[in-house]
């Protein structure tokens, strides 16, 4: 790892995509979302105070990925501590399978949704560790909802997209609020105003977070679940869903110590696949060759098998602490050394995971040391597709991560339960120090993303520009292969077919295949580096 090479080789561009800075740097899907957290930076705040303020932010303009109504994780180093935040939801008391149609009712509409954490998880955030004024950390949020934002190609994409599952729901409510006159998607370059979220967060900035599930709103919360035949209640909301502060788990890969959430995100599946990363050189990783991409395919889908095979609950099920076998060395090279050259057929052939959810992630450095990476989502591309009536945001569908079949999982669906994750945000240090914060969006494929741009840096020697633009690939426990394929030599992609993968060609520069947003302190130059993921809206920027 040169490090010299890594850090000087960064360059910022006009588009706002990689940025440099001396005071310190935040990366978010959304350009407003970023200014918002840089204005925290300038008037004094740290870094979680710019985190906050990015989050809610992109709770109004990432309304597809993220919103008030879902659920965040954040990993953060604060005045020389490490700390991971679990904001599960909680599954509402009303809520049994046999009081749903579990094929549909966990998937969408207002009986998919769990209590909502993610108001708790920034308001936590702000009070424990903030230094600004909470209205404050609001003012940016509900500034861009009363004077709209324009809406760019990726979101109007994802509304034609997603446009007819919006019309086909008993309510018109998501459809009322997302789309134009409720019934067609905005055009690329059109304002988009949302007064009815504005209101909300006035109320909260003038309330605080606990406006949220008490009082007014958690009235006109429960009125509209029960119009619309939802389980959530008042009485749910005034049990706050309040964080968990956790022990991180931590791995080194090479020179380089990883921190990451511990369950109920996937923080292990991502150390898993590092530890079976380290079993061959960094020079194997360092030209993209055939080999390479079957070792990784094959990595993944190992991965993935031991993420669904070994679930974990550290409130309900005492296990060994962070389950030290699935991150051992030993553990991953044997798991290394069971890779064929073709495909293995002893892992299952059918598919664990099949939603195409969707999430955002955001990472903010500040020039104290303190550092900051949160995953926020509401599941589904625009969660439940239903919003909240007169308060202008969209429920989770968070139902949908929860497991139906077997009682003693440590996910099923039952009251006050927590869905299971994908989330995998990180700190990384180098010689101790907080180097970089880095995260991605996209499911099951956050882990694979995240990896492929750790090694892109660490084993390639890449700046952190050219690790979020290389080309992309995820492999499933069956065999299914995405890549974008445009941008893949078609030698390689004959060779992984003939290993008998089943290849899914995905456009150049794929939103399904992640999205990158890391900020770094550089070592050798003393400046902040930031990237925004090239494969959606945002950009990075510093005080």
């Amino acid at each position: 790892m040169k490090l010299g090479k890594i850090e000087g080789n960064f360059s910022p561009t006009e588009d706002g995509k990689c940025a440099v800075s001396s005071k310190g740097m935040v990366s978010t899907a959304f350009p407003e979302a970023t200014e918002a957290g840089v204005e925290m930076l300038r008037n004094g705040g740290n870094a979680i105070d710019a985190a906050c303020a990015s989050a809610f932010a992109l709770s109004v303009c990432e309304p597809q990925a993220s919103g008030i109504g879902g659920q965040s994780t954040a990993i953060l180093h604060f005045h020389g501590q490490t700390i991971a935040l679990d904001g599960s939801s909680r599954v509402p008391s009303l809520a049994h399978l046999d009081s749903m149609d579990k094929k549909k009712q966990r998937f969408h509409g207002y009986k998919a949704t769990t209590t909502p954490s993610t108001p708790a998880v920034l308001g936590y955030l702000h009070f424990r560790y903030g230094k600004l004024n909470w209205a404050e950390i609001l003012k940016p949020a509900i500034r861009i909802a009363r004077e709209g934002y324009l809406i760019t190609q990726l979101q109007h994409g994802l509304q034609t997209r997603e446009l007819q599952k919006f019309l086909d729901m008993d309510s018109p409510s998501g459809a009322n609020y997302f789309l134009k006159g409720g019934k067609e998607p905005y055009q690329v370059g059109e304002k988009f105003v949302q007064d009815d979220l504005a209101n909300l967060l006035d109320h909260l900035s003038r309330e605080g977070v606990k406006g949220f599930y008490t009082g007014e709103i958690a009235d006109r919360i429960d009125e509209d679940m029960r119009m619309h035949d939802g389980f959530l209640r008042k009485e749910d909301l005034a049990l706050i869903p309040w964080p968990v502060e956790r022990k991180p788990i931590k791995r080194s890969y090479r020179k380089v110590s990883v921190f990451t959430c511990p369950p109920p995100g996937s923080g292990r599946t991502l150390l898993l696949v590092l530890q079976m990363f380290k079993n061959l050189p960094s020079k194997f990783f360092k030209n993209p060759t055939p080999k390479m991409y079957h070792f990784m395919a094959e990595v993944f889908r190992k991965g993935l098998l031991n993420h669904k095979e070994r679930p974990f609950d550290p409130n309900i099920y005492p296990q060994l602490p962070h389950d030290k076998t699935i991150l051992s060395l030993e553990f991953a090279r044997k798991l290394s050394a069971s890779i064929r050259d073709e495909i293995d057929p002893t892992l299952p052939l059918t598919e664990l995971f099949t939603l195409n959810n969707d999430t955002t992630h955001l990472s903010a450095m500040d020039s104290d040391g303190n550092a900051i990476g949160i995953t926020q989502s509401i599941e589904l591309v625009y969660g439940a597709r239903v919003a909240a009536r007169g308060l202008g945001f969209l429920y989770n569908n968070y139902m949908s991560s929860l497991d139906t079949i077997d009682p003693s999982h440590p996910y099923y669906l039952r009251p006050n339960a927590s869905p299971w994750s994908s989330v995998a945000p990180i700190i990384a240090f180098h010689n101790n120090k907080p180097w970089l914060v880095a995260g991605s969006p996209g499911s099951e494929r956050i882990f694979s993303a995240m990896s492929q741009f750790l090694s892109h840096i660490i084993d390639g020697d890449q700046p952190i520009s050219e690790a979020m633009i290389r080309p992309r690939m995820h492999c499933t426990v069956g065999g299914k292969l995405s890549l974008e394929a445009e941008r893949f030599d078609p030698a390689i992609v004959k060779y992984l077919s003939d290993a008998g993968y089943k290849i899914d060609e995905r456009e150049g520069y794929s939103f399904f295949l992640g999205a990158i947003h890391a900020v770094l302190k550089s070592q050798t130059t003393g400046q902040f580096q930031g990237v925004a993921e090239i494969r959606r809206d945002g950009t990075a920027k510093g005080p």
